[in-house]
């Protein structure tokens, strides 16, 4: 059995927490396990039970009150408000506001801030993240933290940064509960909202960091090592053709530092493709 060194000084507290928060712990761990599965069912049993109640000229009860405000959870009829919403803003500010609004997504009840986007809104560049961290979530923006930092040098090696010609978002604009992963659900509700965020924007290319994003914007089923430095095209509602670079999401160059050598070559590719383009338009 293994025991703690008693010469080894114990860690501090502040630091030991610092740690967990940056690894995305932001629950206590019981001394039971909690069925979140079960919660969500007696949740949408609760919200169904609401809406087939029969009419009554009662008062309703204390607890009857907290039934009518149970949380509904996402289904395909929010997928489909969700495209209806994102189809009718005319502009990224008027998107941003029926994002703000829309409360068909359960993210939004646990998330602190609606992360939408940072930049350029008339870029040259459009680079689509998964979904928020925590930094993101305190910010309200993307790709802060140590991701941000490392993403903005990334931009700046082919001379682009966030305040001249590069626009940054996420496809899912709350965070995730602890950092997971988004369902399929959470994913294909907030679709419609990032496909016409990159329409209004009209970037002249666009670059999927990470797998999860390549698989939403480019329809694409292998890995992102198997996706990235290889051109895709990006296809919008109205038919605008974009070209698109998957490469690596910044938080999986940090953990592969050795693998900065391939997501600097498609860096090199953006940087080529963006001077034929902009050369093309000159001619």
């Amino acid at each position: 059995m293994l025991t703690a060194d008693p010469t080894e000084p114990l860690p501090d507290l502040a630091d030991l927490l610092r740690f967990y928060a940056e690894a995305g712990v932001d629950e206590p761990l019981l001394e039971e396990a909690v069925d979140r599965f079960a919660e969500q069912a007696a949740a949408r049993s609760a919200a169904v039970a609401a809406f087939t109640k029969p009419a009554s000229n009662a008062t309703p009860t204390a607890a009857a009150a907290r039934t009518t405000s149970a949380p509904v959870l996402p289904d395909e009829e929010q997928v489909a408000r969700a495209r209806e919403l994102a189809a009718s803003a005319q502009s990224l500010e008027e998107l941003r506001n029926l994002l703000a609004s829309f409360d068909g997504c359960n993210l939004k009840l646990t998330a602190k801030s609606l992360v939408f986007a940072d930049g350029n809104p008339q870029p040259d560049i459009m680079l689509v993240g998964e979904a928020p961290g925590r930094d993101e979530d305190i910010e309200g923006l993307p790709f802060a933290g140590k991701s941000g930092r490392l993403l903005d040098a990334m931009l700046a090696a082919i001379g682009a940064s966030r305040t001249t010609n590069a626009y940054i978002a996420n496809v899912v604009p709350w965070r995730p509960p602890g950092n997971r992963n988004p369902t399929p659900l959470e994913t294909e509700i907030c679709r419609p909202f990032i496909e016409r965020q990159i329409e209004l924007a009209r970037p002249k290319i666009l670059i999927a960091l990470g797998g999860p994003s390549a698989k939403v914007l480019l329809n694409a089923n292998e890995g992102i090592l198997r996706l990235r430095g290889n051109w895709k095209v990006h296809k919008t509602a109205s038919g605008i053709d974009i070209p698109a670079m998957p490469t690596l999401h910044p938080a999986y160059l940090l953990r592969n530092p050795a693998h900065k050598k391939l997501a600097w070559r498609d860096l090199l590719d953006v940087a080529n493709k963006l001077d034929e383009l902009k050369a093309g338009a000159n001619e």
